[in-house]
């Protein structure tokens, strides 16, 4: 385990499901995230279905609640984060092509249907995507979350300072 929290905050935008919402509070603390952001309609602790899939990991990584997206993204720029958001879009980047860790991060992670907000897409430095090779078309929120971070941490692990 590291002592330090790797440098990734999570935005959760309008995440309909309190169960992903707890699955991805689980995977934060499993990684060793810095924080999570829940962002308008996303369910908080102590939502019972929250915390029924993260097994105790609320009390484990810090989190806030906001209402907005635009404002915290704005705050977070300022603070020097790159913005990375998770969606798949025609100016999509595969994962893989980032190569180096850049510090901070705050990965943007939207609604299970209508993904991650257009404003929020504006706002972002990159927007990346998890390349997919069978039928389907799209993951679910919280198992496309634990591929990105995994790769994310991954290339902080690798890096310099860790």
């Amino acid at each position: 385990m590291f002592s330090k929290p790797f440098p990734i905050s999570v935005i959760l935008e309008n995440i309909r499901s309190a169960y992903n919402v707890g699955s991805m509070f689980r995977t934060s603390a499993c990684f060793n995230l810095e924080k999570v952001y829940l962002v308008g309609i996303t369910a908080t602790p102590p939502h019972p279905g929250v915390e029924k899939t993260a097994l105790g990991a609320t009390s484990m990584i810090p989190w806030e609640k906001w209402e907005a997206t635009l404002p915290l993204v704005q705050k977070l720029k300022s603070e020097g984060y790159l913005i990375l958001a998770l969606e798949l879009t025609n100016k999509s980047i595969p994962i893989q092509d980032l190569k180096e860790a850049e510090k901070p991060i705050a990965l943007i992670v939207g609604n299970e249907v209508d993904g991650v907000s257009q404003e929020a897409l504006t706002l972002a430095d990159k927007v990346i995507k998890i390349p997919l090779y069978g039928k389907k078309e799209s993951l679910n929120v919280a198992v496309a979350f634990g591929i990105a971070v995994f790769y994310l941490t991954e290339l902080f692990r690798k890096s310099e300072g860790f």
